[in-house]
């Protein structure tokens, strides 16, 4: 293997003037819109495989709820309809983007209110429809808010965006991570979930009052006959990608759905894993959603500021051997009794990595669309790179209950080994498309 990442120089700013980026007009709503598209996320994967596991629900019904997230796989399947499909009233009054977020926010709060309402250890179909309606809604929200933000701001800008919706998607996983705990060990559950519910409030507000700052005027596709709209609207976009990149969009799209792999499949065994070590709701809130929101938000700023100073190739593969190693520590938790410094230490450096690669993904996806179709092919690419990892994490209770916490954990460890190979894959076609030349189906 003799390609290593690009390190072509690219001008540079001045740590000053990428930290002044952040407080634009553009950066501090994206930071709002981020907010919302996070809340939802915990409340139907780790939050809620709290609740069933104290309600008694196995392990492998537990992981079974990965496929819940199957919503946010296919969702490029509604993307052309969020790009062609005006909202009536709304759009007229705030744009096309922010009319599709405000009726996906009140699908949210409506299904979380439905949610508070459900008995798990009697009703778990009725919970596995309420957490499917909430992921679809949550789906929706998460494609006109990508399409905003791309549309929103100028290239030079995309990586300040990523990272102002990263704080914001995580200011939302870490209210989702830890407020409910707290309300559930003091209330009750269903009270916990009709806070959530309320508090999707904010990102609807933010969509309807929040000031216009976008960089260019959306522009609706024309009316088509069905036949050419489908054409145009699904096929084009996919057509588009491939001929930009030729064989290339092959390992792009390989690496985008093994990247986050080994966070998508441990992530769903980590709430059951607390609760079979012994940990109580408020400590794991407190733990998991107060030192894990600022250790994200630290990874989140140097992903960031590392995307301003390296080459984006460079900075997916430091995203990408941090955020697999750092599950071994989860193996290492399993292995120690319950203590709030093994859990803090845990969960800290694991959100380092995880906060780091997902702003370097963020960015690294945004950077191939064509803003003719920019909806649905972000769309492909968010759904490529949750696929594989819903569909192995519906098994991860089972291999839980086959092998055991430990080795669990050092099994999803190892499953990013191929994404960070890819890397090497990647930079040698980059190099190639940016020369002008024709990319050939490349290797390690």
């Amino acid at each position: 293997m003799t390609a290593t990442p690009d390190q072509s120089a690219e001008p540079r700013k001045s740590i000053l003037e990428a930290l002044k980026a952040y407080l634009t007009p553009r950066g501090l709503v994206m930071l709002l819109f981020g907010f919302s598209s996070g809340l939802p996320f915990y409340l139907i994967f780790q939050t809620l495989s709290i609740w069933l596991r104290e309600e008694g629900v196995s392990r492998s019904e537990i992981g079974l709820f990965a496929w819940v997230g199957f919503a946010f796989t296919i969702k490029f399947l509604w993307a052309p309809v969020i790009d062609r499909v005006p909202v009536p009233l709304l759009e007229k009054k705030i744009g096309r983007r922010r009319a599709w977020m405000a009726v996906a926010q009140i699908g949210v709060a409506a299904a979380l209110l439905a949610m508070s309402f459900a008995n798990p250890a009697s009703s778990l179909v009725y919970v596995a429809i309420a957490a499917i309606a909430i992921a679809f809604a949550s789906a929706t929200q998460d494609i006109a808010v990508d399409a905003w933000r791309i549309e929103a701001a100028p290239v030079e800008e995309q990586g300040m965006m990523a990272a102002m919706y990263q704080y914001g998607y995580r200011t939302g996983l870490f209210i989702a991570a830890s407020v409910p705990l707290i309300i559930a060990d003091n209330i009750n559950w269903p009270f916990a979930y009709q806070t959530m519910a309320a508090m999707m409030s904010i990102g609807f507000l933010a969509a309807l009052f929040a000031p216009r700052v976008e960089a260019g005027r959306y522009e609706p596709p024309k009316r088509l006959p069905p036949v050419q709209m489908l054409r145009e609207s699904i096929i084009g976009p996919f057509a588009d990608f491939l001929k930009r990149y030729g064989l290339a969009a092959i390992a792009i799209l390989l690496f985008i759905a093994l990247y986050r792999i080994p966070d998508f499949v441990m992530g769903f065994m980590t709430g059951p894993l607390y609760v079979d070590l012994g940990y109580d709701k408020t400590d794991i809130g407190i733990y998991r959603g107060m030192f894990g929101f600022w250790a994200t938000m630290i990874g989140v700023f140097l992903g960031g500021l590392l995307l301003l100073r390296a080459n984006i190739m460079t900075a997916l593969f430091i995203g990408v051997v941090g955020q697999s190693a750092t599950n071994l520590l989860y193996s290492w938790l399993a292995l120690m009794p319950a203590d709030n410094l093994y859990l803090a230490t845990a969960v800290v450096i694991d959100n380092i990595a995880y906060g780091l690669a997902g702003t370097v993904l963020i960015a690294y996806m945004s950077s191939l669309t064509n803003t003719a179709f920019t909806a649905t092919q972000y769309a492909l690419f968010s759904s490529f790179y949750a696929l594989p990892g819903k569909f192995v994490g519906g098994f991860s209770g089972f291999i839980v209950d086959a092998v055991g916490y430990p080795w669990f954990f050092a099994y999803t460890a190892m499953i990013g080994v191929p994404a960070a190979l890819l890397v090497f894959v990647l930079a040698r076609s980059d190099k190639k498309l940016k020369a002008g030349a024709p990319v050939a189906a490349a290797s390690p």
